[in-house]
């Protein structure tokens, strides 16, 4: 083995969000300005993964929870996009880059996971092409940017995995999720609306399409406060609502689950919800944000 470092570049800089540093450090210092934090501090988040310009005020309210002082170790579970996976993968470089530092993958956590045999490498092209992971990457800095050599990273893209899987999962990231060092960033975006995502739900009660949209949203995100991996997936499998990250959001219920069998307190609450625009007809589309941080008590 070489000792060369390997570094995945900041692939969507310049697209979904500035390249520029200190245009970036500005953006998101506005938005995190915007917000209170009341659920500090969380142990886990979830958050969006679209650009910048379409959630990064929402996702600024989930960030503004994570607390630098006691943070150093951060699990990012995003969906696959692009590839077909069945079970999680890890990735084969040390560094992720961000315009506006650095990134250290923590090595130590990634053999422990690797000893397992549940996880695949997965390619630098794969990693690089993938946004759900990346998009949390600028805001994870600018959220630790008070203690940037005392944190490490440990990246997980999940796949689409069967419930059994989801419990599998859950059940080994729950020792780490019980450390109150950890924190885990859950990425998701909600329902994805209209032709170009072949979705098309419609409850006419609600009046406008855009308010049947959210009373839907709205359904899943209290199920999710609930904590109830089978009532999630009950809820997914009824409404099939177009949300990406529904594996690492169960993985995430699945391990919280996990921990309170063994006695432990938590709670989880959405902190914002957004749409990227208004749907009114049938050609419209829209995609749904939501931000929000589980607390343990």
């Amino acid at each position: 083995m070489s000792n060369r470092v390997l570094c995945r570049e900041a692939s969507h800089a310049g697209s979904w969000y500035t390249a520029s540093g200190p245009q970036l450090n500005a953006q998101l210092e506005a938005w995190l300005s915007q917000v209170q934090s009341t659920k500090r501090p969380a142990r886990a988040i979830i958050a969006p993964h679209a650009g910048y310009t379409y959630c990064g005020s929402c996702a600024a309210h989930a960030y503004k929870q994570v607390d630098p002082n006691i943070t150093r170790k951060i699990f990012i579970l995003g969906p696959s996009h692009h590839v077909p996976l069945s079970r999680c993968a890890l990735s084969s470089v040390d560094i992720y880059r961000t315009p506006l530092y650095d990134l250290r993958i923590d090595q130590k956590i990634y053999g422990e996971l690797w000893k397992t045999g549940m996880f695949e490498r997965m390619s630098l092209q794969t990693d690089e092409d993938e946004h759900s992971i990346e998009m949390h990457l600028p805001y994870t800095a600018k959220a630790m940017e008070s203690h940037k050599d005392e944190f490490t990273i440990i990246p997980v893209l999940v796949g689409a995995l069967s419930e059994s899987k989801e419990q599998e999962f859950g059940k080994l990231f729950s020792k780490y999720l019980a450390d109150p060092s950890n924190l885990f960033v859950v990425s998701s975006d909600f329902c994805h609306w209209g032709q170009r995502f072949r979705y098309s739900y419609y409850d006419e009660s609600q009046g406008e399409i855009y308010r049947s949209i959210e009373h839907l949203d709205k359904m899943g995100m209290s199920i999710i406060e609930q904590l109830d991996p089978v009532s999630f997936s009950n809820y997914l499998k009824k409404y099939h609502n177009t949300i990406c990250g529904r594996h690492p959001i169960g993985v995430l219920l699945n391990a919280i689950n996990e921990l309170q069998k063994n006695g432990m307190n938590m709670s989880f609450s959405f902190l914002n919800y957004a749409q990227s625009s208004q749907c009114r007809n049938w050609q419209d589309s829209s995609v749904s944000y939501a931000a929000g941080a589980l607390m343990v008590h």
